[in-house]
């Protein structure tokens, strides 16, 4: 899959494969000219991806073959145990969740699973939990707390699923216990959106002592297409929406809304998923690590007075 800002990218990357290719099959010494080309090819990809719009943020965020959830909790993790239901309706298999080892440490990991294919595609809802996904999310958080392990929440969704059945059996209530239980929890909560954090569906699992960011990633009470949608009459204008939602990670950093962006590696997480992988476990233990010195009451009252502080202003 070639997004549209990155074609340029994939003809100098075809032409540079035929200059490799000819060199070979009619062995002659192109060495220079590959050389060249290669140079031209890095610049163009620095220049690319250190200056991309909002819009081609959330493009990227979207990627086909970005790592989801359980990429990481996999690549991370030493040994991982999945946990299914909700132990009221049924195990919703857009939200993930389970135990995992990290280097020796137990870490219960959440977060929203998407599908590779049209079949994991619809098995897992596009991602978009119903009231039962965040229902079983709240229930490991609380079997977490009851063992004092540390949770790690991984958000990727569109949204959470807005289906008339979804309403009926509880999506505002089911979210906003999410929110208000998050808060009171005892252990470590780290979370990491690493694609789409659109709106309640992404807030119901991302109520942290850190709030991190990958750097291709976007967060926001509405997707772009849903703002167009609402004040235009049309998706025409998402890029325009894009560009006032200030969704982008650094625009996230910059209002204080996270505690840090993660970099990616260039061209996106999924041009090097075991490297990134490797960056997002560093920054959870070293997360971890500065958490852990801290007593249950005074994470508490540290995360409690971090979202409170946001959105306030001073005018003068």
């Amino acid at each position: 899959m070639v997004l549209e800002f990155e074609k340029p990218i994939a003809d100098l990357e075809h032409k540079l494969r035929e200059m490799k290719e000819l060199a070979k099959g009619k062995n002659i010494d192109l060495s220079s000219d590959i050389a060249s080309l290669e140079e031209k090819l890095k610049t163009l990809k620095k220049e690319t991806f250190q200056n991309l719009t909002r819009w081609q943020r959330v493009q990227l965020s979207r990627h086909a073959d970005r790592p989801y959830a359980l990429d990481y909790i996999y690549e991370i993790t030493n040994d991982f145990i999945e946990l299914h239901g909700d132990r009221s309706v049924k195990d919703d298999k857009a939200m993930v969740g389970g135990l995992g080892d990290i280097d020796g440490k137990t870490v219960m990991f959440i977060g929203q699973q998407k599908g590779r294919n049209t079949k994991q595609r619809q098995e897992r809802n596009f991602g978009m939990a119903n009231p039962e996904g965040y229902r079983k999310a709240l229930r490991l958080m609380k079997l977490a707390e009851k063992f004092n392990k540390p949770i790690v929440t991984l958000i990727d969704t569109p949204g959470a699923f807005p289906g008339l059945e979804a309403e009926e059996r509880g999506q505002g209530e089911a979210i906003a216990r999410n929110l208000r239980e998050m808060f009171k929890l005892k252990v470590p909560v780290i979370c990491i959106i690493i694609g789409e954090g659109a709106s309640g569906g992404a807030l119901g699992i991302a109520i942290g002592d850190k709030v991190f960011m990958l750097e291709n990633t976007w967060y926001s009470v509405i997707s772009p297409e849903s703002c167009s949608s609402i004040l235009w009459r049309s998706w025409d204008y998402k890029e325009q929406a894009a560009e006032a939602l200030k969704l982008t990670a650094s625009d996230m950093q910059h209002h204080k809304l996270i505690d840090g962006i993660i970099e990616e590696p260039l061209g996106g997480a999924h041009k090097d998923m075991q490297g990134m992988a490797t960056t997002v476990k560093a920054t959870i233990k070293s997360a971890l690590q500065e958490l852990e010195n801290l007593n249950p009451e005074e994470r508490i009252h540290k995360r409690i007075d971090k979202f409170c502080a946001m959105g306030v202003f001073v005018e003068h």
